[in-house]
C-alpha cells in the first residue's frame, strides 16, 4: 500500500537524496542481500530484547528493500533472479524477526505474547502467499489494509517504542484482514473466469 500510494514520491526523495545509489556501481542484488542480512540481525536483536536495536535493524534493513527495486528499474537491471531473491528473502525475513520475538518471550515466561506473535506469522506469511498464489493463477489481488511495508513500520515503531505487543496485535489482527480481503477477492476473480471458461466451452460444443 505504501509502495503504490506514495512509490512515485518515495523514489524521488530517494534519488535526491541518496543519488550515489544510482550511479550504476551497485547491483541491486547487493542491496537485497545487504538489507536481508541487516534484518536477520533485527531479529537476532529481538530474540536477545534488544528491542531498540531491533527496531533500529529493522528500519536500516527496510531501506534497503525499499531502494533494490527502484535501482533496478532505474538502471535498467531487472532480472527473474532478482524479483525471486526479493521475493523470497522478504518471506525469510517476515518470519525470522517474529521468531526472534517469540524467542524473545518464550525466555521470558510470556505464552500469551508468544501466540500473538506466532499469530501474527501466520497472518504475515498467509498474506503474501494468497497473493502470489491467485496471481499464479491469473487475476491479481493487490488489496488489503495492511501490506509488507506496513508491518516492517509497525515492528520496528514497536520495538523503538516498547510499545511491541501492541504493534503484534496491529499487525496480527490486519494482517488477518488483509487475508480475508485478498480471499475474497481471488475466489471471485477465479469463480468468474472459471464460468466463462465453462460457458465458452460448453459453446464451442453446441
Amino acid at each position: 500500500m505504501i509502495k503504490e500510494r506514495f512509490g512515485d514520491r518515495l523514489e524521488t526523495w530517494v534519488l535526491r537524496l541518496f543519488p550515489f545509489l544510482f550511479w550504476g556501481k551497485l547491483p541491486p542484488t547487493v542491496l537485497t542481500v545487504t538489507g536481508t542480512t541487516i534484518c536477520m540481525g533485527a531479529a537476532v536483536a529481538f530474540a536477545r530484547g534488544a528491542f531498540g536495536w531491533g527496531g533500529f535493524l529493522l528500519l536500516l534493513g527496510g531501506f534497503f528493500d525499499l531502494v533494490d527495486g527502484m535501482v533496478a528499474r532505474r538502471m535498467g537491471q531487472t532480472t527473474r533472479l532478482g524479483a525471486f531473491l526479493d521475493s523470497t528473502l522478504d518471506r525469510l525475513v517476515d518470519m525470522a524477526v517474529l521468531v526472534g520475538l517469540m524467542v524473545h518471550y518464550a525466555a521470558a515466561g510470556d505464552p500469551p505474547s508468544v501466540g500473538l506473535a506466532g499469530f501474527a506469522l501466520i497472518t504475515s506469511v498467509m498474506t503474501s502467499y494468497a497473493r502470489a498464489r491467485a496471481e499464479s493463477l491469473g487475476p491479481a489481488v493487490r488489496v488489503g489494509v495492511l501490506e509488507r511495508g506496513e508491518r516492517t513500520l509497525l515492528m520496528a515503531f514497536g520495538g523503538l517504542t516498547g510499545w511491541m505487543v501492541l504493534m503484534l496485535w496491529v499487525v496480527a489482527v490486519g494482517g488477518l484482514i488483509t487475508v480475508a480481503q485478498r480471499f475474497d477477492r481471488a475466489c471471485r476473480e477465479l469463480a468468474r473466469r472459471d464460468a466463462a471458461e465453462a460457458s465458452g466451452s460448453a459453446g464451442e460444443q453446441l
